[in-house]
């Protein structure tokens, strides 16, 4: 009997993991692996918004890198080794938009840009995976590490927990993404213009 008693409490606990897990993996199945591949691929602060126009100009010296306080700049592998175009992954480690990496780039690459005029993405929320905005919890971990502040996110009026994006403000560093419980699932970054909602076509 308490055999049968633990095996019926596994197959619950198994059974409500399962059920808490389905926001999560529904939002996963609707994301298309190209947004996934830009938010995993920014480039630093001050780039130049073109993406081939940066490629060009970057030498590859890797300074961005190594002056960057957090390290969370990373490079694209180069064939013989070496240094090749800087990128941030914020899932592993997001920008904290301290200028460094622009001020120390010797070519036009990355241009000294002031941090409220940053554009490396927006970032947007996914309303059907966001623990507020279904209803499953409080958090507001996003709101709070923002370095832009209220400028950038804010809470909704009507409910001071559910998170919403200011597109004007937002300067798509990350933070919010690296310190999200489900790093790329509530929230993620993606290029300027596709809106700080993630839509769903079902």
């Amino acid at each position: 009997m308490q055999r049968r008693g633990f095996l019926q409490k596994l197959m619950l606990a198994a059974t409500t993991f399962s059920l808490a897990s389905i926001p999560y993996a529904v939002s996963r199945l609707l994301t298309s692996s190209e947004v996934a591949s830009f938010s995993n691929h920014l480039r630093p602060p001050g780039a130049l918004a073109d993406d081939n126009a940066f490629i060009k100009a970057c030498i590859g010296c890797g300074m961005c890198g190594e002056i960057c306080p957090p390290k969370c700049i990373e490079f694209d592998k180069k064939s013989g080794g070496g240094y090749s175009t800087p990128y941030i992954n914020p899932e592993n480690k997001a920008c904290i938009l301290c200028e460094k990496c622009m001020d120390v780039c010797p070519t036009e690459a990355l241009t000294p840009t002031a941090r409220e005029k940053v554009k490396m993405g927006i970032a947007q929320i996914d309303r059907s995976a966001c623990y507020p905005w279904v209803d499953r919890g409080v958090c507001g971990a996003c709101v709070a590490i923002c370095p832009l502040g209220d400028r950038a996110i804010a809470f909704d009026f009507a409910n001071m927990y559910r998170p919403y994006i200011k597109e004007e403000g937002c300067a798509g560093c990350g933070m919010c993404v690296e310190i999200c419980p489900h790093p790329s699932v509530p929230i993620r970054i993606v290029e300027t213009g596709e809106g700080s909602v993630t839509p769903h076509v079902i």
